[in-house]
């Protein structure tokens, strides 16, 4: 029978599946509406803004899950009972993971064509919605993709990033029971990464996982390595997250070359910790792993005990965006109650919940399968 592997285990085997919300992306109606859809799917980590009100959100999303994990192993999907680990995102200086843009509709010709609206993955962007009086950008649902910046063809959208204060955010954060965080980093901020990660230390017990997100460049590996010896003793599970082609896996299928050369970059350094794919992942970043060679059972470790081959994926925007014309189908179904609009949850929707996680499983069950794990009968 198919061995159910805990989310480190699949770390450690080479087979770990992680959904990336966004680190700016704060829907929350979306994010526990994805949070249980991939959790039923097998999913191995949630990977959310560092924010009460989405770490809420996901947290929703589990004990509903956790209802419904009968009725998915009776409909035939593999699921653990154990929940996926519960990720944040922090940043050490301005990253394009945590910004939103922003205009001033007013400003925009009643002529011009509004590419903008029409570019945007997350549907962020809304002129004359009736039903909430409102044009201009949904803050919540904008994850900092930028497209829409260079299809202005007024040049009027900006965006605002968000950086993370250290001493504020972590006593925050860490006192909502997160199992992991990502650390998003870039090319010479070594200054910046070592006071964020003093004031991370205190709390770093009562971490699972510790992932490491940072561009390619000049002197990738090197920063690299600077990076590990700041965060010495190292943890038990650590993992460098490639970030290839940030927040563009929905746009084809050829963005997630990038993201595995970057995979093999930093897999040549033999850093300690597991390298996990991100940045441009989409439906054909598994086959071209596996065509490649890139995908092995790591609890098979070489001399050094590093792994040699990639550990996981982590899938954004194109794992929401696969999901997201039946969730719109779930939110245009909002109910009125004395004025207010409310949102029906996924869970009531039966038919539509279990479209999303068959949807979601067709895209974790890829890397699930990468290599097959048995017990005795």
């Amino acid at each position: 029978m198919t061995q159910l592997l805990t989310p480190l285990q699949s770390l450690e085997h080479g087979n770990w599946f992680k959904l990336i919300c966004g680190a700016s992306y704060q829907h929350l109606p979306a994010v526990r509406s994805l949070t249980i859809a991939y959790t039923l799917a097998g999913a191995d980590c949630i990977d959310i803004a560092a924010d009460t009100a989405v770490i809420a959100a996901v947290k929703a999303g589990f004990q509903v899950a956790k209802t419904l994990k009968p009725e998915a192993r009776r409909r035939g999907y593999h699921v653990s009972d154990d929940l996926p680990l519960l990720m944040v995102s922090l940043n050490d200086g301005k990253d394009p993971h945590f910004r939103k843009a922003e205009f001033n509709y007013e400003n925009c010709p009643i002529n011009c064509p509004r590419p903008c609206e029409k570019v945007c993955p997350a549907q962020a962007i809304v002129f004359n919605n009736i039903k909430e009086d409102f044009s201009g950008i949904i803050r919540e649902k904008c994850y900092g993709c930028g497209r829409c910046l260079p299809i202005c063809p007024y040049g009027i959208i900006e965006t605002k990033s968000s950086v993370v204060k250290p001493q504020e955010i972590a006593p925050v954060i860490f006192s909502q029971g997160i199992d992991a965080i990502e650390i998003h980093t870039q090319i010479g901020r070594t200054k910046e990464f070592q006071e964020l990660w003093q004031a991370i230390t205190p709390y770093r017990e009562q971490l699972k996982l510790i992932a490491i997100s940072c561009n390619d460049g000049e002197g990738l590996i090197d920063y690299l390595q600077t990076i590990y010896r700041l965060i010495m003793p190292p943890p038990k599970f650590l993992i460098w997250q490639t970030d290839g082609r940030s927040m563009s896996g929905d746009i084809g299928s050829g963005t997630t070359i990038a993201t595995i050369k970057l995979g093999e970059k930093v897999l040549k350094a033999n850093l300690p910790g597991y390298v996990q794919l991100a940045g441009g992942t989409n439906n054909y970043t598994v086959p071209k792993l596996k065509t490649l060679g890139l995908l092995q059972d790591l609890s098979i470790k070489d001399d050094n005990n590093i792994p040699s081959t990639i550990a996981g994926v982590g899938y954004g925007s194109y794992a929401r965006v696969l999901l997201s014309s039946i969730l719109d189908q779930v939110t245009a179904k909002e109910v009125n109650h004395t004025g207010l609009s409310t949102t029906i949850p996924l869970e009531q929707e039966q038919e539509l919940l279990w479209q999303c996680v068959e949807l979601a499983y067709s895209l974790v069950s890829q890397i699930k399968s990468s290599h097959t794990l048995t017990t005795s009968p």
